[in-house]
């Protein structure tokens, strides 16, 4: 049987049914969405099971002190949070509103990180009395702010420092997390990272653990990761003999890309992990310290490739000489990241994923913008009104950036295995949308 263009984008339980259709986990694409309705997301629970633990079994052969914590904003569910629990990974969240979701599926509390840039109060106490093992600390603002909860609870808490150590990762401008103009972390070049290892260390109820820095995503180059390592651990054996840092734990954070499109795949899983556990070990024997916990935060990477879009072609027009567009039920309002980052995506024809792609479309959205477009210029089979396109690649961040422009509901989302579906999160309804706007009687 012919291969799949982008299967190597695609979960990896991709197949073609016996009706000839794209099938996921077992499951007949155009069956789920006749089930489901449409738009249509589909996570397969395979491939985060194997993705996980490629992460798990990657890192620890290379630096076995090693702990995975998935971003959740990557995607927040209490059904992925149950899998990459069982999987042994941990888990960070940036708002209180994933650490509800974490507290829903009943995640170790000691096994979060709670990370952030602008944490209030009531999120950080929250987060404490769960008994949440890490706060990684931002600004600070957040110093003295932790500090004070933490106290208000008789609670010593353990922190990491953010940091920004002004390194550009060559990626998306607007996906820079670890250059100098970044609203993220203390800047080392400033001088903004010494002061808050300093105030931290002298607040009674903190108990600083640990360096934290991360780069952006997604990141499709090694070496980033190990200038940006050398040049913290450097900082961080300058802080332990001034102030008496000890570094128990060390995070580059995350940024793994996955691919998007066929012709531009990333590294190796394995590989990321060898440059980062080598550079590492490199700077604490340079600079004499103690290697250290290592953690790492994927939630791209975890998530990206094990989720697919799906969705349905309504409207068809054609300018000569110029373009055809092909309009679908979905669009900016369930994936705004094209829009938004100039995203790139292939397009999958769920009915005949392996017919001949002669014709070069643009796939529009529904939504009352020009810039509502998933797709540029890509080669599909002659498409009719009523098939179904696949988007591979849409596990990560494009339902949690989803909205509700236009009043659109948001999509269902199923997990898929062994040829059967569950319903991991129902379609939104136009009541739902209605619940929350109050007359003026």
């Amino acid at each position: 049987m012919s291969k799949i263009p982008e299967s190597e984008i695609l979960p990896i339980t991709a197949d073609i049914s016996d009706e000839g259709r794209l099938a996921i986990g077992g499951c007949d694409v155009r069956d789920l969405v006749e089930e489901y309705g449409s738009p249509l997301y589909i996570y397969d629970e395979a491939t985060l099971r194997d993705i996980c633990q490629d992460f798990v079994g990657s890192f620890t052969a290379e630096y076995e002190q090693t702990h995975i914590e998935y971003s959740s904003k990557a995607f927040a569910n209490p059904a992925v949070s149950k899998i990459v629990e069982e999987e042994g990974l941990d888990m960070d969240v940036v708002t209180g509103g994933e650490l509800a979701v974490a507290i829903a599926s009943d995640f170790p509390a000691e096994r979060m990180n709670f990370h952030g840039n602008n944490k209030g109060r009531e999120e950080l106490s929250e987060a404490i009395q769960y008994g949440i093992g890490l706060i990684t600390l931002d600004s600070f603002a957040e110093i003295d702010l932790l500090n004070d909860v933490a106290g208000e609870l008789g609670v010593k808490q353990e922190v990491m420092l953010r940091l920004s150590p002004s390194i550009d990762p060559h990626t998306h401008m607007l996906t820079s997390t670890g250059i100098l103009d970044s609203k993220f972390g203390f800047s080392i070049e400033t001088g903004d990272a010494e002061v808050a290892v300093e105030q931290a260390i002298a607040k009674e109820n903190l108990d600083v653990v640990g360096l934290h820095f991360h780069l952006g995503s997604p990141i499709f180059e090694l070496e980033p990761y190990s200038e940006a390592i050398d040049y913290v651990l450097q900082f961080a054996a300058n802080m332990r003999d001034k102030y008496g840092l000890e570094l128990k734990r060390f995070s580059p954070g995350g940024g793994f890309a996955i691919g998007y499109v066929s012709d531009t795949l990333p590294p190796a899983m394995s590989d990321y992990a060898k440059e980062i556990a080598v550079a590492i070990r490199k700077g604490c024997d340079a600079y004499g310290l103690d290697e250290p916990i290592l953690s790492v935060e994927p939630g791209r990477a975890i998530v990206g490739r094990a989720g697919v879009a799906v969705y349905t072609v309504g409207g068809i027009k054609t300018i000569p000489d110029v373009r055809t567009y092909v309009s679908v039920d979905g669009g900016m309002g369930d994936n705004i990241r094209p829009a938004l980052y100039e995203s790139e995506y292939a397009v999958v024809p769920v009915d005949r994923p392996i017919a001949t792609r002669d014709q070069t479309v643009t796939v529009a959205g529904k939504f009352c913008e020009s810039g509502d477009v998933l797709a540029r210029d890509v080669d599909l089979p002659s498409v009719e009104t009523g098939e179904l396109l696949a988007l591979p690649a849409s596990g990560a961040y494009c339902l949690m950036m989803a909205s509700n422009y236009n009043m659109q509901t948001r999509p269902a989302v199923v997990m898929v295995k062994d040829g059967e579906a569950r319903l991991i999160r129902r379609r939104e309804t136009y009541k739902d949308l209605l619940a929350s706007s109050l007359d003026l009687a």
